[in-house]
């Protein structure tokens, strides 16, 4: 794979993805370099495996010598490195086109859908480890007994999270595709359910016939895409309901999806006993430290109306009696806009709701939406809400207004996380 590349240049090797396909590179010997605006937890890892990080975006960054490009879906086309790699008729990727060169050469388990992806993969790649498969892992997130996005493995099998987002996931050719669910999501990109079940379809139809398609197919809004496919479908609402050390229903129908996917790979008896020890992925429900007052502080990547409610949910189904925080830093105001009556009834069950600034990503503050719209909208379903911008400011009034036993639990896709690495005791 990638044989005759000796040296691959990543345009956006911050992102967790990127990064991945760099660190694969690297531990192939070859040559890396990579460009990304900030420096970040993921690019200083790149770092120390011996790769060379540019902060900003130059034709400099790019050497003649460079075989190949890959580039995160973020990147726009008239990216400096991407226009300079093109004249010098450099082989480009895309991230997504990557990961599909790989799914080419591989056993490919595509894990897919608009909630549970990153905690399903986790999950897979942690059973088939123990069960001794050797799987290449690519995650969008660390696990957490290797601390990486990235698992170099040995044999045939390739875990993948197939991500919907601009149809990226339709690069990837599977032999097991996984969906755990369709919902509205990237609207800004896809606009409505319809367009994003088109793109569901299409997936599906990929899968050859001698491949599977683990889902729900009871569920109305997968119901109607499996249509088009040619494989064989499996229900994973057929498996067993395991108990489990992570919180939450959410996490129970995850088990059940790897629970199947294991039953076609005839490790079921290893799966079970490995669901029972997982103990959850970098920034999902993931419990960062106590307070000098002892409270108790977690963090989760939740972004989508869904995703805040399941997991405040599994929240007060794991701590029934103590006081909740919720600190929520929404992402893009594209999504905060198109679903904010949905967000507005996610919060109900926390006791006190803290709304940070609109984390921006790849957008551009257009002034159509701000956080405190948001907060306008909590108040009809929860009044314990208030809008603050500054993380310090955060940290301090949690500082004095939480004790012992309360939970303090930072939620969004940006930076938010920081502010619980300021309350540690």
């Amino acid at each position: 794979m990638f044989e005759n590349i000796k040296k691959a240049h990543f345009i956006g090797i911050g992102g967790i993805g990127v990064s991945a396909l760099a660190k694969m590179m690297l531990l192939q010997k070859k040559k890396v370099t990579g460009s990304d605006i900030a420096a970040n937890i993921v690019n200083q890892r790149i770092k120390k495996l011996g790769g060379r990080v540019f902060i900003g975006h130059k034709k400099s960054n790019l050497s003649k010598d460079t075989d190949m490009i890959v580039y995160s879906p973020a990147i726009k086309d008239d990216n400096l490195e991407l226009v300079k790699a093109k004249r010098l008729k450099i082989s480009t990727y895309s991230y997504p086109e990557a990961l599909g060169l790989i799914s080419k050469e591989k056993y490919t388990i595509a894990l897919s859908g608009t909630h549970g992806k990153t905690t399903t993969t986790a999950m897979l790649a942690e059973v088939m480890i123990s069960a001794k498969k050797s799987p290449t892992v690519i995650i969008g997130s660390f696990l957490r007994k290797q601390k990486d996005n990235f698992v170099s493995g040995k044999s045939k099998y390739f875990i993948v999270e197939a991500c919907e987002y601009k149809k990226s996931f339709l690069s990837i050719d599977s032999d097991i595709l996984v969906i755990t669910n369709i919902d509205n999501d990237h609207l800004d990109y896809f606009k409505n359910l319809k367009n994003i079940q088109k793109a569901f379809a299409q997936l599906i139809s990929k899968v050859p016939t001698n491949g599977f398609i683990v889902c729900n197919p009871k569920d109305s809004k997968i119901k109607s895409v499996l249509k088009s496919a040619k494989a064989k479908i499996v229900d994973y609402t057929k498996e067993k309901k395991l108990k489990l050390e992570v919180p939450g229903e959410h996490n129970i129908q995850n088990a059940q999806v790897v629970l199947a996917v294991a039953k076609i790979l005839k490790i079921q008896q290893q799966a079970e006993k490995s669901l029972k020890k997982y103990l959850g992925v970098w920034r999902r429900f993931e419990y960062k430290g106590k307070t000098k007052k002892d409270a108790l502080i977690y963090d989760d990547y939740a972004h989508h109306p869904s995703e805040v409610q399941v997991t405040i949910k599994a929240t007060r189904e794991k701590f029934p009696k103590q006081k909740i925080f919720i600190i929520f830093q929404p992402h893009l105001y594209s999504r905060t806009k198109l679903l904010l009556n949905d967000f507005a009834r996610s919060f109900n069950q926390a006791d006190q709701v803290i709304i940070a600034d609109i984390y921006a990503a790849r957008e551009k503050d257009n002034q159509s939406i701000h956080a405190k719209d948001l907060v306008e909208a909590i108040k009809k379903y929860n009044p314990f809400v208030f809008y603050e911008s500054d993380f310090k400011k955060i940290a301090k009034y949690l500082k004095e207004n939480t004790s012992k036993d309360n939970i303090i639990m930072t939620m969004g896709a940006g930076d938010v996380y920081e502010i619980g690495e300021k309350l540690k005791g």
